[in-house]
């Protein structure tokens, strides 16, 4: 600097009776300031981003898929005998115990049919005594020559006719007792009763009328249809070891209603089925669950029949899995993508593939790899390709840091 001032001095000296030198002069001494300021002006520092580095760890893969509920058994109640309704016990639409009062059929002829059966029993059992006692006294007399041969055989088909109408009549006294209590129709499950397609009055056949339905609600089936592309893609992870199972029927489900709630209790897996159904391209399966307060109190029913509901089924186990937090996937037209940072402490555009969601992560099923650096904050401040200042991502401290500010606003809010 000092040698351009004494150049410049020389050069006023040699120019000084000239205007037009002393402008020359002034003009080229602005120009020496501005260009040592610019070279002298500070470089600005590498945006700052906020990374986490990648890790593969073994998790419980919990795929979700919608079912509806069913019944366990719906019963048909129908009667065993023809008949008036007499008397209707229960109230259409209530939940009903094993063995309670349903139909009365009215049990005045059946009464007396059995009283009559009862009879017919007494006078075959009298007459097969009767016969049992005369063979018993022409069997000796035979013997002493004083009775023929036929008489003796006579006796014996009288007795042997005898017991034959005695063993008839007992079992129409059977049938008669049976007919008999069967005018009471009672409830066979615990359940929820439906409505009543008789009434008072009306006459019924016997195993033809359909006089209502119980559900029986405890336990309750959930039938999941699985599309098939989960199927072939769940196939292929178990060949080639990156998921494990049990054995399938010890899959476990966990129902939740449309409201978000969830089931306290879990279920299991019952029955799939061994086809795909062609019109809709699933597989069904079907999950059991317990449902104690549906089978036996009025109103108390977590679920009933036709009910959507999501089922998360547990029991299998994903070894090598790469979760990332949420706010670091972006979408663009191509699809999901993240900004890794390379070896050179520069942004790099990945494309990725994320399958799920699990709380606030996703699963990366491609894309990505373990140690690798990939950028959760500072989006806005970079570009693929620039330099940059990568910190860890410190979550749990911005989270603990926004918990005084919120209560010391709740503090001074009236």
């Amino acid at each position: 600097m000092h040698l351009i001032i004494q150049r410049l001095t020389s050069f006023i000296v040699r120019v000084s009776n000239s205007a037009i030198g002393i402008n020359v002069v002034l003009c080229l001494i602005l120009l020496t300031g501005c260009s040592s300021e610019r070279s002298t002006a500070p470089i600005p520092p590498a945006p700052q981003v906020e990374v986490i580095t990648v890790t593969t760890q073994t998790i419980q893969d919990e795929p979700e898929f919608i079912g509806q509920t069913e019944a366990f058994r719906p019963v048909e109640i129908r009667p065993q005998v023809s008949g008036i309704i007499k008397k209707i016990y229960f109230t259409e639409g209530r939940n009903i115990k094993k063995d309670d009062k349903l139909y009365l059929i009215d049990p005045v002829p059946f009464k007396a049919n059995y009283q009559s059966s009862k009879a017919k029993v007494a006078q075959a059992q009298a007459r097969l005594n009767q016969a049992k006692q005369d063979l018993a006294r022409v069997q000796p007399l035979l013997e002493q020559q004083a009775v023929s041969k036929k008489n003796v055989d006579d006796a014996m088909a009288e007795m042997l006719g005898a017991k034959a109408t005695l063993e008839a009549a007992q079992n129409d006294l059977i049938k008669a007792k049976f007919d008999l209590d069967n005018t009471l129709i009672t409830a066979p499950v615990n359940g929820r009763i439906g409505r009543s397609h008789f009434y008072e009055g009306r006459l019924i056949s016997a195993q033809v009328s359909l006089l209502t339905t119980i559900d029986q609600l405890d336990p309750m089936y959930v039938n999941v249809s699985v599309p098939e592309s989960y199927l072939l893609r769940r196939r292929r992870e178990l060949a080639d070891q990156k998921v494990q199972r049990p054995d399938i029927f010890q899959l476990r489900g966990v129902m939740t209603f449309s409201d978000g709630s969830v089931y306290p209790q879990e279920g299991v897996l019952d029955f799939a089925d061994v086809a795909l159904r062609p019109e809709t391209g699933t597989l069904q399966g079907r999950f059991v669950f317990p449902n104690p307060e549906g089978g036996l109190s009025p109103g108390q029913s977590y679920f009933y029949p036709g009910q959507f509901v999501k089922i998360r089924i547990k029991g299998y186990i994903r070894a090598g899995a790469i979760l990332i937090p949420q706010r670091a996937v972006q979408q663009g037209p191509n699809g999901s993508f993240v900004f890794v940072i390379n070896q050179d402490e520069k942004a790099e555009l990945r494309a990725i593939h994320a399958s799920a969601w699990r709380g606030k992560e996703w699963l990366i099923e491609d894309g990505l790899r373990s140690g690798e650096r990939v950028v959760v904050e500072g989006f806005y401040r970079i570009l693929p390709g620039i330099k940059v200042n990568a910190i860890p991502y410190q979550q749990k401290e911005k989270a603990s840091a926004a918990q005084p500010a919120e209560e010391h606003v709740k503090r001074n809010t009236p």
